[in-house]
């Protein structure tokens, strides 16, 4: 039976972690069937998503085959890591793998595919902003693996990392399915309006935010006040969001329309042209909400 809490129309999710954690809908699966737990794996590109993906496959019982990075070194350290072999063209492109996972950069995406010429076995790519058509040349079979997470090679513990997928038969987005169940707890179908529009939550929801702590922590330091005394706000205004909207747990000076202590705070700002502009526009912005 499905755990729900708030369902989105178009997106489904389903999982095993509890789903009070998780404004998704859930569903208890049977585990997913032996076969998808051994899938031979050739990973194109070597940055954060496909070396993150690439331990999870690997401890969940995949085997990657092949690492294949413009930077051979890159590709080279990887591939130890995975226990693959490595190599810097798609001319040397194996092709005795199961799936093939192409993690460039968007920029990069075009021209990476164009080389990625194979018959009928799986091509997916992991971006949120790319259509999954944008493969329709690389193979019969094709999808989308998409982490709606922030991730970096090199992170103090693994996080839950929601996936989302695609694919241009049933058939293929069945395999990319029960691969993705195999990595992750968490893990639904979004086409690319969906999945367009999930990237643009997460730009707002933590590349945005983020650029405001850079902005913090640039503004204590020039003002020699510690950065680290505002960890644990930043760290309560996140825990809230588990079990709260974000608009009625939202607090400050603007929220309140107290224009006497935002005052305060733009004399504070005069120094700081650029900051002072992105404060009254925030400021601005909450008000009119």
């Amino acid at each position: 039976m499905a755990t729900r809490i708030k369902s989105f129309p178009t997106v489904k999710c389903t999982g095993w972690l509890a789903a009070k954690k998780y404004s998704l809908t859930f569903r208890h699966e049977k585990a997913t069937p032996e076969k998808y737990y051994n899938m031979k794996i050739v990973l194109i590109g070597s940055g954060n998503v496909n070396t993150v993906l690439g331990r999870r496959m690997v401890k969940a019982g995949h085997s990657v085959l092949q690492v294949i990075s413009r930077n051979l070194d890159n590709a080279s350290k990887l591939a130890a890591e995975l226990d693959a072999t490595a190599a810097d063209s798609m001319q040397y492109l194996n092709g005795d793998a199961d799936l093939y996972m192409v993690s460039v950069s968007d920029t990069a995406l075009p021209q990476v595919v164009e080389e990625v010429l194979l018959h009928e076995q799986l091509v997916v790519h992991t971006t949120g902003a790319a259509p999954l058509q944008i493969l329709k040349n690389s193979s019969a079979n094709y999808g989308v693996l998409y982490p709606l997470q922030s991730l970096r090679k090199n992170m103090d513990s693994e996080p839950v990392i929601p996936l989302f997928t695609d694919a241009n038969t049933p058939e293929a987005e069945e395999v990319i399915t029960r691969f993705a169940q195999s990595l992750s707890p968490i893990t639904g179908h979004a086409g690319d309006a969906e999945r367009l529009k999930l990237h643009v939550g997460a730009v707002l929801a933590s590349n945005f935010t983020n650029f405001l702590y850079m902005q913090a922590e640039e503004f204590c330091k020039k003002e020699n006040i510690g950065f680290e005394a505002l960890l644990p706000l930043i760290q309560e205004t996140a825990a809230r969001l588990q079990h709260y909207s974000p608009a009625s747990v939202q607090t400050g000076p603007a929220v309140r329309r107290d224009m006497v202590t935002i005052e305060k705070h733009l004399q504070v700002l005069k120094p700081y042209p650029e900051l002072t502009d992105l404060y009254k526009h925030l400021t601005g912005a909450i008000i009119s909400h």
